[in-house]
């Protein structure tokens, strides 16, 4: 058990989405000095599990931190979403996720074995092209 464990409990006990906190309420809330380097180094708050202890605390509890601002001391943590059973996209944080519709046309489109995909559609394409820029230089 690390000395932040108290924030993970708080922010999992948490109803909102959004939780704005400020350093003291941080400090007072795990009854523990935040280090200096959490007061002078933006990276410190960054979502690197690897960054410190503390990260691990907030998103083992299902947060990220963002719009963090080192001058007023404040913060927010936001509630990670998990990816639905439906098979929908997983929303990280700070990201919009995508729309529901997102990949319902998946399978419904059939391209036949043979099929030249970069064949222009209109087969007078190409000499229009080549009146109004000029004709094609190929490389061979």
């Amino acid at each position: 058990m690390s000395k932040y464990s108290a924030l993970g409990d708080y922010l999992k006990h948490q109803r909102r989405d959004v939780v704005p906190m400020t350093f003291a309420e941080i400090e007072k809330i795990t009854g523990t000095k935040l280090p200096a380097s959490a007061r002078k180094h933006r990276p410190w708050w960054s979502n690197n599990p690897d960054n410190s202890v503390m990260t691990k605390v907030w998103l083992d509890a299902g947060f990220a931190s963002e719009r963090v601002d080192m001058p007023a001391r404040k913060l927010v943590f936001r509630r990670v979403r998990k990816q639905d059973r439906a098979g929908g996209a997983m929303q990280a944080a700070g990201e919009k996720p995508f729309h529901p519709l997102y990949g319902m046309m998946q399978g419904l489109i059939r391209i036949m074995p043979g099929t030249d995909l970069t064949q222009p559609a209109d087969p007078q394409w190409a000499d229009r092209l080549d009146a109004e820029y000029g004709p094609e230089k190929r490389e061979e």
